[in-house]
């Protein structure tokens, strides 16, 4: 080959390379051009490279990975978004619940103290008794906060162990008569024949906490001559518990947040608005159901009443077995 022909076709090659690495140059500018554009929208908007191909080359699987990763960061940012305004929706409902009782503790201790000198004892006592009780009201709320915040805290996992689910549901019953009694509302534990045997694994203290508020909500939107049946049964490799009452009902639009912690869902009809608990108890109960592995379900309707229901795993007969033979050694050590 000539001088003069090598000279070509290292220049013709040289040129070749100089417009792929333009080529793919302006490609990586319009991804860069996309990515900041997309980063200006604070990732809130679609990230689209016209560049993705999953069977291209390299370049256009490159965009097609970051167009995936633009979703993800996309739907995290949305989710992240809704869960600041939804978290500033809770403070703005639990701070105006919080202040409420504490104006009214504040009122009346004002009040024994201006006309201490002029009250008789009943006077004196029933403003110490309705700032008692707005005490506990308060209580209750603040309680119910800080077990939220913990129930959702990264990492918790519930301490399971072996017990008999109708020896729970009984002494949620028994915990409960008195106040049933007091409001003139039926309770009662209507149990698989085979109850007597079901065992599920599960943190008992939790799930005490979660059917207690299933329990203590029904009681509170059940008029007097109406009931609350605790229900347990087998449902294949699982326990089914659900809680009926014959209250007010739901109305059907506000059933899907229903057990949402930031929305105020109020049973039909009102009457229990301002009972102090500041819509957390069900939001606590779905969150222990979630650590178990299992999820609240409700139904419910306007005049017929309500039915919340979870489940929870059974201990099977070889792992009752199992954990049976272990027993002596963890105790031995």
């Amino acid at each position: 080959m000539s001088p003069l022909l090598a000279i070509a076709a290292l220049s013709a090659a040289l040129a070749a390379v100089l417009v792929v690495f333009w080529l793919q140059a302006r490609r990586l500018r319009r991804l860069s051009a996309a990515l900041d554009a997309f980063e200006r929208t604070g990732h809130s908007g679609a990230l689209l490279l016209a560049e993705a191909n999953p069977q291209g080359d390299e370049t256009s699987r490159l965009a097609a990975q970051i167009e995936r990763m633009g979703e993800c960061l996309s739907s995290r940012s949305a989710a992240l978004s809704d869960a600041m305004r939804r978290r500033s929706e809770l403070l703005a409902n639990v701070s105006h619940d919080l202040r409420t009782p504490l104006a009214a503790m504040q009122g009346y201790l004002e009040l024994l103290l201006l006309r201490q000198d002029n009250l008789d004892g009943a006077e004196a006592r029933n403003y110490l008794q309705t700032a008692t009780r707005q005490s506990e009201r308060l209580g209750r709320l603040v309680a119910d906060l800080f077990e939220l915040t913990r129930l959702e805290g990264e990492g918790l996992r519930p301490d399971a162990e072996d017990f008999a689910l109708a020896e729970l549901v009984h002494d949620v019953v028994q915990r409960f008569a008195l106040d049933a009694g007091r409001r003139g509302v039926r309770l009662e534990a209507r149990l698989d024949p085979a109850a007597p045997t079901l065992r599920v694994r599960a943190e008992i203290g939790l799930i005490e906490r979660l059917l207690a508020s299933l329990v203590e909500n029904a009681l509170r939107h059940t008029p007097a001559g109406g009931s609350v049946m605790i229900e347990a049964v087998r449902a294949d490799s699982r326990a089914e518990v659900a809680v009926s009452d014959t209250g007010e009902g739901i109305a059907a639009a506000d059933l899907p947040g229903v057990f949402d912690q930031y929305d105020r869902v109020e049973r039909v009809g009102g009457a229990h608005r301002g009972s102090g608990h500041g819509g957390l108890g069900l939001a606590i109960a779905r969150r222990i159901a979630e650590l178990h592995d299992g999820r609240l379900r409700i139904e419910s309707a306007p005049g017929r009443g309500t039915r919340v229901g979870f489940d929870l795993p059974l201990v099977q007969p070889d792992a009752m077995a199992e954990r049976a033979r272990d027993m002596p050694r963890r105790l031995a050590a």
